[in-house]
């Protein structure tokens, strides 16, 4: 049969159904109720410990798409693959998650000398993989992201022989596989077309590895993508990140008089709160009157 013919074939019998071919959404692998496990390193701690961070952002991504996951943070700062797999059992495999996503692969090759040479990183990631799907964990392989904003620089010309061990493995062990360093290199093309650079230099990091808000987002919508949600699902999530409290940190400078400041620090005894709670409080009020 003709491809044009099955695909008019397909509409017919949703029409029939009452089914518009847009309303029909990918199957999303993970389920309500399962646990996703994200091992990985900084990057991944920072994204665990805020709203704003990549790895709440999936969760929550998911969770506008009906999928209710809970998750284990499984990540820590300056690990590498030798320190992931060494804590594998315990921080990942003992808490018995459906599924585990797996960020390794930036201090391999950022901490130099100290790192993990390619080799020695090929048998701890896929001792990794291997014991995760022999625990019934099902893995999902994320590449890692840029070593500062430079694809052009030395460290992430070696890190791209890791991440092409890292897709060869997800074929090879049928791993779900979000390309994050693809997404990344994309995200900053665009940002970069768009012109205003920051004043920090960074697009999508605070310090050229670690993510800020936008590069929260752009993880995050790499890792939904790796779940198979297609492009209205992540639409949908990225619609209800717009709402979650807390995501966006905004910084004031107000300039008081020692009598202001005395007479708000009185305010705040009186209400039992911190002076920076209370002007929190009602900074929060003052934006919501500018927006309506």
């Amino acid at each position: 049969m003709k491809k044009h013919t099955l695909t008019h074939l397909t509409a017919t019998i949703l029409a029939v159904l009452g089914i518009s071919a847009t309303s029909v959404r990918a199957e999303i692998p993970v389920k309500s109720g399962e646990k996703v496990a994200f091992l990985g390193d900084s990057i991944t701690q920072q994204g665990q410990g805020s709203v704003g961070g990549y790895v709440q952002l999936v969760g929550s991504g998911l969770a506008a798409n009906g999928v209710k996951i809970e998750i284990i943070g499984a990540g820590i700062s300056g690990h590498k693959s030798n320190d992931m797999l060494a804590r594998l059992e315990k921080d990942v495999l003992s808490k018995k998650p459906q599924w585990m996503t797996l960020s390794c692969g930036v201090n391999d090759v950022w901490h130099g000398a100290k790192g993990v040479p390619l080799d020695e990183y090929k048998k701890n990631i896929t001792e990794i993989v291997d014991k995760a799907q022999t625990a019934g964990v099902k893995v999902v392989v994320l590449t890692s992201t840029m070593i500062r904003e430079d694809a052009a620089n030395d460290e992430n010309k070696k890190l791209a022989g890791y991440n092409d061990f890292l897709r060869t493995l997800a074929v090879e062990k049928k791993c779900l596989l979000a390309d994050l360093n693809a997404e990344m290199q994309t995200a900053l093309a665009a940002a970069m077309k768009a012109g205003a650079k920051p004043a920090n230099g960074n697009y999508l990091t605070a310090d050229g590895v670690h993510m800020n808000a936008a590069g929260n987002q752009m993880m995050a919508t790499g890792v939904l993508k790796g779940f198979g949600l297609d492009a209205a699902q992540v639409a949908k999530a990225k619609d209800a990140w717009l709402d979650i409290p807390g995501t966006v940190s905004v910084s004031t400078k107000a300039a008081l008089t020692f009598r202001q400041s005395n007479a708000l620090t009185e305010v705040a005894a009186k209400r039992k709160m911190s002076v920076d709670a209370l002007v929190n409080e009602q900074l929060g009020k003052v934006i919501e009157s500018l927006l309506k």
